[in-house]
């Protein structure tokens, strides 16, 4: 079960979710409450869960590789970064994010994305993923 209010935990997970989980495990909750899935390029799939979390699976080893905290998420990061916080108070507590211009996301080195609202200035999702997600070989699911 998804926990709404769990700790998001870079590295780790959130929601009672760990990344490198099997999507095996998720099968009642994709079914019940994932109205379509969404391939990115050829061996990536994301499932939108309730707007709460999107599960980010790799279809080629089947594990969970990225988790990302959405609008009807109330968990926090660092135990006080949280979705609608102003982008300024969350980069004055984490200075590890930098912008990257290309995606247009706030990048850490801790295992963390951040986006934000760009004209409320506001945290609009907070994803972890796992360490290898910049490797060669990670889209063919060597992990």
């Amino acid at each position: 079960m998804i926990d709404l209010q769990a700790p998001i935990i870079p590295w780790v997970g959130m929601g009672n979710v760990k990344l490198y989980s099997h999507i095996s495990e998720f099968f009642s909750i994709i079914e019940q409450q994932c109205e379509k899935p969404v391939s990115i390029g050829n061996f990536l799939i994301r499932y939108e869960i309730n707007n709460s979390i999107d599960l980010w699976f790799n279809v080629l080893n089947g594990k969970l590789f990225k988790i990302t905290a959405l609008k009807n998420y109330t968990g926090k990061l660092f135990d006080v970064i949280y979705i609608g916080m102003p982008i300024d108070r969350a980069l004055e507590i984490e200075p590890s994010f930098e912008y990257d211009d290309f995606e247009e996301i706030y990048c850490s080195p801790k295992g963390i994305y951040i986006e934000t609202d760009p004209i409320e200035n506001t945290v609009i999702w907070i994803s972890v993923y796992i360490k290898e997600i910049d490797n060669e070989d990670f889209d063919i699911g060597n992990w």
